[in-house]
């Protein structure tokens, strides 16, 4: 196959065949996370599409999410589950027929689809687990296979399940293997806490400080509505003016702004807006909903269904305001070609900002157009990970405390305990700030991109995921083969301090927290931090001589990495402390141009 359709070679493949499914697990890198989907076809036409694709499917998510994970240990992964083509037939002759669609001999009845999850995590819990299986090894080195799993598509209700499978499997780090869990094992609900809005609201504050503009005085449209994790949480945290929201249940408008409170109470209660009370919208506002027909709007356009409707507004005259941040709705919500109808009819943009919540709402080639059109635009790669750090901090959790301390500290029944324990309710509120910190970091790295070098903000993002995972893998090369123990001892302690959340550092000590994390784990959490963090501070094109500063001051007692101190590219650099650890890592060359470590 040509590089375009696969531009990167992926760390490991594992094709899974088992009774009545196909699956694959796609990894680019040793330590790798991301979710694992069960792909439904309603039909056997949908399922020879589903086929032919599965492959391409996962590969492209994993991808994805390598590009999205760039600041957490855990690289990108994606692991896809088909069901056979085994579909109920029609309604049977026999008063006792078992051919339902819940329990009978469809494939894509719920009681298959645990049964194929169930029987895929099996698959690769027995290369993870070779010796006990009577695997063959040997080409790992002797590096132990370590996978982790995530919710996606139709199995976000089966982490428990797969945690316990992977207990009663024998597996040492089951507690860490799949993420999305509930609180009874330890998980951190990204909905509970707003997770994912923490880091998309971050951006829209940053751009705001930015541009000098209070968050109160703007007005906002919004795709997903109070019901959603997104829409909810945006609901709660903002201070805008919003003048409209869509979601599954139809379409709310209002150009003086919806009732502030009453879009709380709904977002508290996780209600659709068809439960909006319309007594508090204003004199040209409305509330659509999708079962109703024939509907014409203050504008005198007419539409069939308020379903069509819900699926069109973002594209009418109706969607303008000064931010638009989608928190939910379909892919390529708008594309090249319809993108368009965000413009007047004057040619000036609908929307001054915009901050994508939703994964995949605007095509890059809309993304583009707005941002020609001076439309500050932040892409889902941004803006929306806060997701995918939690559920790594969840991880590491789960790695570092001992089972009965994770239980106890980790740990409860909400049923029986109405608060969680002080130290859970600390370390969520450590993973918030971390997921405040990195979102303004790269707010600001890609902020200094546009304004300095002219790179498109949509861009700027992409080179940076490109930047920091070319640069953390050459970090994660020399931390196992071109590093003295001592200098990696050195650059461990040193990363560990200020990447880990400090309640663990209080709770285990550095020592506590390497006596029970995998070794490529702290591997891959000290080229994930030092990557990250360089380029984040001295952007894209920042130089070797940068990296020796922010190498130095980062070893320094104190340090972290800021290095104010560092010389223009191309000027004499001081002598190298004794015991520094600096490589040739920001772009690695051929091993004779590449300068020793020690």
């Amino acid at each position: 196959r040509p590089s375009s359709m696969y531009p990167d070679v992926p760390f490991g493949i594992f094709l899974v065949s088992g009774r009545n499914f196909l699956g694959f697990h796609v990894r680019f890198r040793d330590v790798a996370r991301g979710g694992v989907r069960l792909v439904l076809s309603r039909d056997e036409t949908a399922h020879e599409r589903n086929l032919a694709t599965l492959f391409d499917e996962c590969y492209n998510l994993a991808l994805t999410q390598q590009m999205k994970n760039k600041d957490i240990p855990e690289g990108g992964a994606k692991g896809v589950i088909l069901p056979d083509a085994n579909f109920v037939a029609k309604k049977s002759k026999k008063k006792n027929s078992n051919d339902n669609v819940l329990f009978g001999s469809s494939s894509q009845s719920p009681a298959a689809q645990r049964s194929c999850f169930t029987r895929y995590l099996n698959a690769l819990l027995d290369c993870m687990l070779p010796a006990q299986c009577g695997i063959y090894a040997g080409h790992m080195g002797g590096r132990k296979e370590i996978l982790y799993f995530g919710p996606d598509e139709n199995t976000a209700n089966f982490m428990d399940l797969g945690a316990e499978l992977g207990k009663i499997r024998g597996y040492p780090y089951w507690k860490a293997l799949t993420t999305g869990k509930s609180v009874k094992l330890g998980g951190v609900p990204h909905d509970t806490y707003g997770m994912t809005t923490a880091s998309v609201h971050t951006y829209v504050t940053e751009l705001l400080e930015e541009l000098g503009e209070d968050e109160t005085s703007i007005s906002k449209f919004q795709t997903g509505g109070p019901d959603g994790d997104l829409g909810s949480n945006e609901i709660l945290v903002s201070k805008d003016r919003t003048v409209a929201i869509v979601d599954g249940s139809g379409v709310l408008y209002d150009p003086v702004g919806l009732h502030r409170e009453e879009l709380i109470r709904l977002a508290r209660r996780r209600s659709m807006v068809k439960e909006f009370t319309r007594s508090f919208l204003g004199p040209d506002g409305f509330l659509v909903r999708i079962e109703e027909t024939n509907v014409t709007l203050p504008d005198g356009s007419k539409w069939r269904t308020g379903a069509e409707l819900r699926d069109s507004f973002h594209l009418t005259k109706y969607a303008t305001a000064d931010l638009f941040v989608p928190c939910g709705g379909r892919p390529n919500a708008v594309t090249t070609e319809s993108v368009k109808n965000l413009f007047h009819a004057s040619g000036k943009p609908k929307f001054r900002m915009i901050v994508e919540g939703a994964n995949l709402f605007f095509s890059d080639g809309a993304r583009a157009v707005l941002e020609q059109a001076g439309v500050h635009v932040f892409k889902d790669a941004s803006t929306n990970k806060g997701g995918v750090s939690s559920s790594s901090l969840e991880v590491f959790s789960a790695l570092a405390l001992p089972d009965k301390e994770h239980s106890k500290l980790m740990a409860y029944d909400p049923d029986k305990h109405s608060e969680p324990p002080d130290f859970y309710a600390t370390y969520v509120q450590q993973i918030l700030d971390i997921i405040i910190e990195n979102a303004r970091q790269e707010f600001r790295a890609i902020w200094t991109c546009n304004q300095k070098d002219g790179v498109p903000k949509v861009e700027a993002t992409r080179k940076l995921s490109i930047k920091i995972n070319k640069m953390c893998d050459n970090m994660e090369k020399q931390f196992k083969s071109g590093m003295t123990e001592q200098e990696k001892q050195q650059l461990v302690r040193a990363v560990l301090l200020k990447a880990v959340p400090p309640l663990m550092i209080q709770h285990l000590g550095v020592d506590g927290i390497l006596a029970r994390v995998p070794e490529n784990y702290i591997g891959s959490i000290v080229g994930a931090w030092v990557a990250s963090r360089f380029v984040y501070r001295y952007g894209i094109n920042a130089s070797e001589v940068s990296f020796f500063f922010f190498m130095r001051s980062l070893l320094s007692i104190g340090g972290d990495g800021s290095c104010e101190e560092a010389p223009v590219a191309g000027t004499p650099t001081a002598k190298r402390p004794a015991g520094a650890v600096v490589g040739s890592v920001a772009e690695e060359g051929p091993p004779a141009q590449r300068p020793k470590l020690g």
